[in-house]
């Protein structure tokens, strides 16, 4: 695929899974496809937190994540109140092997992610 705009209007995003329908979370999968019954595929998506988003519990999942904090703030070890943890600006980057906890996070500004998911390739 070529270059192609990226609409970031309110259409095409829904609430990622495992996030309340109430959530001020949302994501817009931009390509791939991840296949987590089967364990393979890949996708690239941008996750988007608007102003007060918080979670309360850590996440963890079976396939690798690469972060990149495009715009906005977030915290990453937050409690379920949202306080503590260490505060990120844009233009921050994370990689998380599969397995690792990760979060609560929060947001009080909000924040775009640009997010790539994939899992590992087997050792030949």
């Amino acid at each position: 695929m070529e270059f192609a705009p990226v609409d970031l209007g309110p259409k095409g995003w829904r609430v990622p899974a495992g996030y309340p329908k109430d959530a001020l979370a949302r994501e817009k999968i931009l390509s791939g496809g991840l296949d987590e019954v089967n364990k393979r595929g890949s996708r690239t998506r941008l996750l988007r937190f608007d102003p007060g988003f918080r979670t309360t519990q850590p996440f963890v999942h079976d396939y690798c994540e690469e972060v990149f904090l495009v715009s906005g703030e977030m915290t990453v070890g937050a409690d379920a109140d949202g306080n503590g943890g260490k505060r990120f600006e844009a233009y921050t980057y994370a990689v998380r092997p599969a397995g690792v906890y990760h979060g609560p996070f929060a947001s009080e500004r909000g924040a775009l992610l640009l997010e790539f998911h994939y899992y590992p390739r087997e050792s030949a």
